[in-house]
């Protein structure tokens, strides 16, 4: 009983640091991407924030712009804010590191081939 209760605490603070590393992530791509950081720093802003969608884009539009927001009042206890373009530069950024990801994926599965054919094939099989 003890074992299981540790066992599932250890998975829950692993799935917490991989959650919270992702939102990270996500922060440093906005602020690349010029996204503004607006601190919930006085209790009015921190009700605001509270209230507006956690951890996830979404789109607010004034007049004829549309502003993309992000809260994370857990984390930050901010908000962030972005035009049009902090928008489009933020997609090119996510765009470009799954591109990264995708490639290093590929180089180390090309390596662990690389090194299996002598298991597979035994020693020489190319003579």
């Amino acid at each position: 009983m003890t074992f299981s209760a540790i066992a599932l605490a250890f998975v829950v603070s692993s799935c917490a640091a991989v959650i919270a590393e992702k939102v990270e992530q996500k922060e440093a791509n906005m602020s690349a991407a010029q996204f503004v950081r607006n601190q919930a720093n006085t209790p009015a802003k921190l009700a605001k924030a509270q209230a507006l969608p956690q951890n996830r884009m979404f789109i607010v539009t004034k007049g004829n712009k549309n502003y993309y927001v992000y809260a994370d009042v857990a984390g930050c206890q901010c908000v962030y804010v972005g035009n049009e373009a902090a928008f489009q530069q933020y997609q090119q950024i996510k765009i470009s590191q799954n591109i990264a990801q995708e490639q290093v994926m590929a180089a180390e599965l090309n390596q662990d081939a690389a090194f299996d054919m002598g298991v597979v094939w035994g020693p020489g099989f190319y003579y």
